[in-house]
């Protein structure tokens, strides 16, 4: 999701910017390889047996070719046409485009079902949705209404039966059922964040992300105009959401994503606005989160920075935030069980505004989806030191603001 903060200094409506950004994309492309096509569209159609679909989601070291999918935007100048399709090697970090899943407009988040059978993918318009795709023949399934204008993105709760989405422009969450073909039902909650009142600069509520807590017992809801994380109960038999409680960042933060460390106590909180993060601390019994005081997100150049993603290492050793406009990936020692981050320094992401990163099933690659650079990098992860090392030329794609590995 493109910041809200950042169009409303310049007075832009938020589609006007990210159209700014697209046309910028199509002209600061990086080429790519040349076994990697810069457009999906050029590479072999959909349902080619390049781009092996997968029957269940991989976990652990695996070598060969892997399935890579991309959001994009479709409605902006060098966008996409749809969910794009590519492959890349395990071990050396190598993608190849592959096609393209059409029929999904703007489908600038994705996300995977439990048991890897289906994908589901947000449409960012006006009249929101969300659409499943299920992935052994890529048959689209569907589009549901969120409720809401332009959502931003999605996660699956870990029982599988649950899709939640944050609608950005509205400032709602919303949650939909899932049959067991993976396809979507009719919305069952949509939960408006109307309190707090907007924060410095900001024009209502801009919901940016809503997941699952580890322990699986309260559901969380980032909001970068309200400055607040909501947390909300799921009734897991009914899909409703009772909010129980709130966490409130310092006036004009704007947070916007939350990612939790893998002993659940502790999670990190990445500021987009005032260009921070911070460490929370969080009660499974209660689902109330304490934000920790503001830490230095590790950019250092003129360029103004909106951290995007925090993604924090399976063992919880180490911590890397996405930092648009500094360009870079800061690396983080994770210390006293998850509760202080120590920042060791940064690596250029060799793209521009990296604005979503992800790491492959087993960790040892990291992918950053670079908006305005309209490339793909890849590092390879040190899992002793944390340390990044950039695998190769990055692969030029169409506006990729999110790009998902299996």
């Amino acid at each position: 999701m493109t910041s809200g903060a950042e169009a409303s200094r310049e007075g832009w409506s938020r589609r006007r910017f990210i159209g700014a950004l697209g046309g910028a994309a199509a002209v600061v492309a990086v080429p790519a390889p040349a076994s990697a096509p810069a457009d999906p569209e050029s590479a072999p159609p959909t349902g080619s047996a390049t781009a092996p679909a997968p029957s269940a989601h991989r976990t652990g070291k695996a070598a060969g070719s892997h399935p890579l999918y991309l959001g994009t935007y479709t409605s902006v100048d060098g966008g996409g046409k749809g969910i794009g399709l590519a492959t890349y090697d395990a071990a050396t970090g190598r993608i190849t485009g592959a096609g393209t899943i059409t029929g999904v407009p703007d489908p600038s988040f994705l996300a995977l079902h439990p048991d890897g059978r289906t994908l589901y993918a947000v449409d960012e318009q006006t009249a929101g949705a969300v659409t499943a795709v299920r992935l052994a023949d890529r048959k689209v399934l569907g589009a549901r209404s969120t409720g809401g204008a332009g959502p931003c993105h999605l996660s699956v709760h870990p029982s599988g039966r649950w899709l939640l989405s944050a609608n950005y422009t509205s400032g709602s969450v919303a949650v939909h059922p899932i049959d067991t073909s993976g396809a979507l039902g009719e919305r069952t909650a949509l939960a408006k964040h109307s309190t707090p009142q907007p924060g410095p600069g900001q024009d209502g509520p801009h919901a940016h992300q809503f997941v699952t807590s580890p322990d699986g017992g309260h559901v969380l809801a980032v909001d970068l105009g309200t400055d607040t994380v909501y947390t909300y109960r799921l009734d897991t038999a009914k899909g409703t959401l009772t909010e129980v409680s709130q966490a409130h960042t310092r006036a004009g933060a704007g947070p916007r994503s939350l990612t939790f460390h893998p002993r659940g106590r502790y999670a990190y909180l990445a500021n987009e606005v005032d260009d921070t993060i911070a460490v929370c601390t969080y009660d499974p019994a209660t689902g109330a989160l304490s934000i920790g005081a503001p830490q230095p997100s590790g950019s250092t150049g003129s360029a103004t920075n909106y951290p995007a993603q925090i993604l924090v290492t399976s063992n919880g050793a180490y911590a890397y935030l996405a930092n648009r406009g500094d360009n870079t990936l800061a690396r983080y020692a994770v210390e006293a069980d998850g509760a202080r981050l120590r920042l060791l320094g940064t690596v250029p992401v060799s793209g521009d505004f990296p604005r979503q990163i992800a790491f492959s099933p087993d960790s040892t690659l990291l992918f950053t989806a670079n908006q305005k650079s309209s490339t793909v990098s890849v590092f390879h992860v040190d899992a002793t030191s944390g340390e990044l090392r950039l695998a190769g030329t990055p692969f030029a794609s169409p506006v990729p603001v999110c790009a998902l590995p299996l």
